[in-house]
């Protein structure tokens, strides 16, 4: 069971982004998914999450309206779109899976996860 987080570089102010989540042993259609990311000197923050069974989706209010996060069940990966980018975007980010229907309290907890990418830095310049 692995998960193999992609797609993050170095990026100017205003640029975008795609971040993969490709899952491997599992499905990934069983699974919530979300996406956290930790600046340096800072905690883990949950930034988006989809939710197994319905899809439902979550966004921190800090990235809402600028990324978007989707499935795709062919590929077994999910994506995070990420656009309108900031320097405080600057992260490493990190996919995690677990066999939950979070709510709007308890999405962006880390303890509800089993499964954890290895992470892919996210830099956006000024």
């Amino acid at each position: 069971v692995q998960l193999q987080a992609c797609g993050g570089g170095l990026v100017q102010t205003g640029g975008s982004l795609r971040l993969s989540c490709a899952a491997s042993g599992f499905s990934l259609d069983d699974y919530t998914i979300t996406w956290f990311r930790q600046a340096p000197g800072k905690e883990r923050e949950g930034v988006s999450c989809i939710r197994r069974s319905d899809g439902f989706r979550y966004y921190a209010v800090s990235v809402k309206g600028r990324f978007t996060i989707s499935r795709d069940n062919a590929k077994n990966t999910v994506y995070l779109h990420m656009r309108s980018l900031e320097p405080e975007d600057t992260a490493v980010y990190y996919c995690a899976a677990g066999a939950v229907r979070p709510i709007l309290s308890s999405w962006a907890g880390t303890g509800i996860y089993e499964h954890w990418g290895q992470g892919t830095l996210v830099t956006v310049s000024s």
